[in-house]
């Protein structure tokens, strides 16, 4: 008997050994892993200069509280705010926490309690963060939700236009939808928010837990869109396994983010920034992002080669190595074959195939990894 509660649809597989794209588990059995930790692990695992400096701070001290002023907290904001173009940070434990901050400063600076939230999005499983989420599944059995959100289809701007108002407190959205479906959002209808957003005083909040930190190919999925959001959140690939989260926002909001006004005691822990000084060291560099790109291509272009016309899939998104191969039938099959197979890859939905590999997988990696994946699906035809 487990004394955990059943909250996860575990895979058969006890990992007992993960380092750069692999994982290794208790029978030996070793697996490519285009997972990431679901986009956490955007190094790999267990990468050496993260390590490193892990260790480092191990044998300095692990927690002091943010009554004190900690060096490795200001240069980790100072690397977020700039590669968001942007100015301040706040510092929580997880994106689910990083949502729930954005909520309550998207509220406090507009005096507005409205916000506009889209279908099939996903924002976290705290009370507003699930409030958020467009997704009625993961709401069930919770009783009421948070007061004060609206949804809206993706990419529908004429739907978002009826439910603008001037007692809209923001809109917020991620770029990529990838809970709900890789879901891209078009670069007409994400600068056709923004507009809006302006034209009626609501803050656009992007929430990129899982776009950001270069899974996209740029530091921040909504910089492929010429945005310029109020307020972004991360976390997921922040600290490379460490749990880390933040909200960034721009310098007026500051004063609504006072003394007393929002805290956390672990966010910002020291072990955790240095793992995300280090991780953001590498990623936001701009050779490394490039290479990202690269890869990029060859992921889609091998996609392109290799997936039977008469194989089961209806369409192929997604932007850097976020990707999703949407089914015409059930995702879950599919996994398990690929699990046999030795490839580790998620769902998005009920049938999009979610890959993820970490930043670093070179080219035969890739290429092997795909290999299997396509060859899996093609088999898969219409009986």
């Amino acid at each position: 008997m487990s004394h955990l509660f059943p909250t996860y649809a575990r895979m058969n597989i006890e990992p007992v050994h993960a380092e750069g794209c692999y994982i290794t588990d208790k029978t030996g059995k070793r697996y490519i892993d285009f997972t990431s930790g679901i986009g956490v692990c955007n190094l790999g695992h267990q990468p050496p200069s993260v390590k490193s400096v892990i260790e480092k701070q191990l044998n300095q001290f692990w927690h002091v509280s943010n009554l004190f002023e900690q060096e490795g907290q200001e240069v980790a904001a100072k690397s977020l705010a700039e590669a968001a173009e942007m100015d301040s940070v706040f510092f929580s434990n997880s994106g689910a926490e990083a949502n729930e901050g954005a909520i309550k400063l998207a509220r406090k600076a507009t005096g507005r309690s409205k916000i506009i939230t889209f279908e099939k999005s996903f924002h976290g499983r705290t009370f507003g963060a699930m409030s958020a989420t467009g997704q009625d599944k993961i709401k069930q059995g919770f009783g009421p939700m948070l007061e004060g959100f609206v949804y809206v289809p993706f990419n529908d701007f004429e739907a978002l236009e009826t439910e603008m108002g001037q007692d809209i407190a923001a809109v917020m959205l991620e770029v990529i939808q990838g809970e709900g479906g890789l879901y891209v959002g078009s670069e007409l209808f994400l600068k056709q928010v923004e507009s809006l957003c302006k034209q009626y005083g609501a803050l656009l909040v992007i929430d990129e837990i899982q776009t950001g930190i270069g899974r996209t190919g740029k530091p921040f999925a909504f910089q492929h869109f010429n945005l310029n959001p109020d307020i972004v959140t991360s976390a997921k690939g922040l600290g490379s396994g460490l749990p880390i989260g933040a909200i960034i926002g721009k310098e007026y909001l500051n004063e609504y983010f006072g003394p007393g006004s929002h805290g956390s005691t672990f966010g910002g822990n020291p072990i955790a920034i240095s793992a995300a000084n280090q991780t953001m060291k590498e990623i936001f560099n701009q050779e490394f992002l490039l290479k990202v790109n690269e890869k990029s291509e060859l992921v889609f272009s091998l996609l392109q080669s290799q997936l039977n016309r008469e194989s089961i899939v209806k369409e192929v998104r997604g932007l850097g190595l976020m990707i999703g191969i949407e089914l015409a039938s059930p995702v879950q099959p599919l996994l398990t074959v690929l699990r046999e197979r030795g490839v580790l890859a998620l769902p998005a939905g009920d049938t999009v195939l979610r890959l993820l590999p970490p930043l670093i997988m070179n080219k035969e990696e890739l290429e092997e990894g795909i290999t299997i994946i396509c060859n899996t699906i093609n088999e898969m035809v219409y009986a």
